[in-house]
């Protein structure tokens, strides 16, 4: 026997309350999406979905995915789906929705309820890989399940898009900023907003307000974890960080290389002017795996545990060092092709220790370790 009509259009509208807006990551139901659902006798089902612009850069996958999910339900016939856009009011509703009716952004990661773990990715120095770990951990925290934002703060030297393969422009929703996606990870770089290459010519006042702008009206949703990818040294980006969000902790990168170790050390120093916490140190670089099987210190040895040392002795905490990545050529090309190496190569030595870095960072617990407390230890 045949569903009604009625009990049809019931299935259709439970089967849409599945289908997720890429960008928002939230049931199309659930945020007002879903204009109208007719069904007519012979089962055959018309869809009207709104689209929060008319530029919707989703608007073919969304359109699939609404095709898809009705197709499967038992009984439906010829299924059409057509499209709207959401004017003013219905876009200032749905951003009252997502982001409260504050009439100033704020920023959400800075509030005393948040639960979101923010980890500020900084380097003394260029050159050290420290981009190509951020994307890692990023991509191998939101693989293991994780909510996962990456906000691309180096302002002057972005290459996150590139690593992460997304060449797709935020959304604008009233006056919410909606992310890309990449590989399930939320991603926002000024780079999405300048035209190919282009460089950026700004002082410290505006990179502060760009980044302000970046935490606070861009609409990140329930993230379990935030990572910032901060320009090399101790500049104005890292000073604004820690005004913006104190509650950030600071992963240093560094390479074995004694000279790029000293540089790495100032950079996770900076924690005790800030009063942040250094959750631990990254050596990347570490070696290169020789056909058989020997290892090259092609950058010397030990520049990630005396950092990880120093910085114990200077915060009077322990600092850990989370782990040695290897020197391999194919993190190179897998940031180039977009695919971070813990996708595209899981199995490799690289790739198993930044998903172990990755599980440490996601599995922490908040507590006062690492933190500057402002106190001199004894003997210093």
């Amino acid at each position: 026997m045949s569903p009604t009509p009625i009990d049809l259009e019931s299935s259709v509208r439970a089967a849409l309350a599945k289908v997720i807006d890429p960008e928002l990551r939230r049931p199309i139901t659930e945020i007002g999406m879903v204009k109208n659902v007719t069904v007519g006798h012979d089962g055959s089902v018309h869809v009207e979905v709104y689209l929060t612009t008319s530029a919707c850069p989703k608007k073919t996958e969304i359109t699939d995915s609404v095709s898809r999910a009705v197709s499967d339900v038992p009984g439906t016939g010829a299924v059409n789906v057509t499209l709207d856009v959401m004017n003013d009011e219905q876009r200032a509703e749905l951003r009252k929705q997502l982001r409260g009716d504050s009439r100033e952004p704020v920023i959400p990661f800075a509030q005393p309820g948040s639960l979101t773990r923010v980890y500020a990715v900084a380097s003394g120095k260029g050159g050290v890989g420290k981009s190509s770990v951020t994307v890692n951990l990023a991509a191998a925290m939101a693989a293991r399940g994780l909510s996962v934002g990456l906000l691309d703060a180096d302002i002057y030297g972005h290459s996150v898009p590139r690593m992460m393969g997304t060449t797709d422009r935020p959304t604008q929703v009233d006056s919410m900023i909606l992310p890309p996606v990449a590989h399930d990870v939320r991603v926002i770089s000024i780079a999405m907003f300048t035209q190919g290459n282009t460089p950026v010519v700004w002082r410290g006042p505006m990179l502060h307000r760009a980044l302000q702008q970046f935490l606070a009206d861009v609409y990140w949703g329930d993230l379990d974890v935030l990572l910032l990818d901060l320009p090399p040294g101790t500049g104005d980006i890292a000073i604004s960080v820690s005004q913006l969000i104190p509650g950030a902790e600071i992963l240093v990168v560094t390479t074995p290389q004694m000279a790029a170790a000293e540089v790495a050390e100032r950079a996770g120093a900076i924690a005790l002017q800030t009063r942040q916490r250094i959750v631990g140190v990254v050596e990347n670089m570490a070696g290169l795996v020789l056909p058989d099987g020997s290892t090259m210190q092609i950058f010397g040895e030990g520049g990630g545990l005396k950092v990880a040392e120093n910085l114990s002795r200077a915060v009077g905490a322990d600092v850990p060092l989370l782990g040695q990545v290897p020197l391999d050529p194919a993190l190179v090309s897998a940031g180039d092709s977009g695919t971070p190496l813990v996708l595209s190569d899981p199995d490799s030595a690289a790739a198993k220790q930044l998903r172990s870095i990755a599980d440490a960072l996601s599995s922490r617990k908040r507590g006062l370790a690492g933190m500057s407390l402002g106190l001199d230890p004894a003997g210093r």
